[in-house]
């Protein structure tokens, strides 16, 4: 069965857009972003924007959006069991093109190599700009490659776009 994901968060002054693969099964079930409690992307903003978990979500939405950072999905629909990349079928990617034109971009940024392979592979072949895209590591809680200290440092990097 098809699972349809989430509209972008977008502000009225874009500088970033951070993208990931899809929706977890949490996230759909609250139709929250990174709504998983040990997904670390809301820690990540609490360092990079000053708002985290400990906020409700529309708060962490409206601080998002008033500091310039978009939030999005690679894709748009797919069928998937559980909430492993690694099981995603028959993806369907968002109208990045469109997206891009009304809302240009100082980077973006990808949340784990999934979504930037398939930004890359599927998105990529359809766009008439391209802004600085950049690898991040995944804020998932499967993640295990690295410590999240080090993941932390490399997110900070946003930072320097957000100016």
């Amino acid at each position: 069965m098809e699972i349809e994901g989430f509209s972008p968060i977008v502000g009225i002054n874009p500088k970033i857009l951070v993208l990931g693969t899809f929706p977890g099964e949490e996230s759909l079930r609250q139709r929250e972003y990174y709504a998983h409690p040990r997904n670390l992307f809301w820690n990540m903003m609490e360092c990079i924007c000053g708002v985290g978990r400990d906020k409700d979500y529309e708060t962490r939405v409206a601080v998002l959006r008033n500091t310039g950072i978009c939030l999005w999905d690679v894709l748009k629909s797919c069928e998937r069991d559980g909430s492993s990349d690694a099981r995603i079928r028959n993806g369907h990617v968002n109208d990045f093109d469109a997206f891009l034109s009304r809302c240009p971009m100082k980077a973006v940024f990808f949340n784990g190599k999934k979504s930037e392979n398939l930004f890359h592979r599927r998105a990529v072949p359809e766009l008439r700009t391209l802004p600085p895209m950049l690898l991040l590591p995944s804020t998932s809680p499967a993640n295990a490659r690295m410590t999240n200290d080090e993941k932390f440092r490399r997110w900070c990097i946003i930072r320097q776009y957000l100016q």
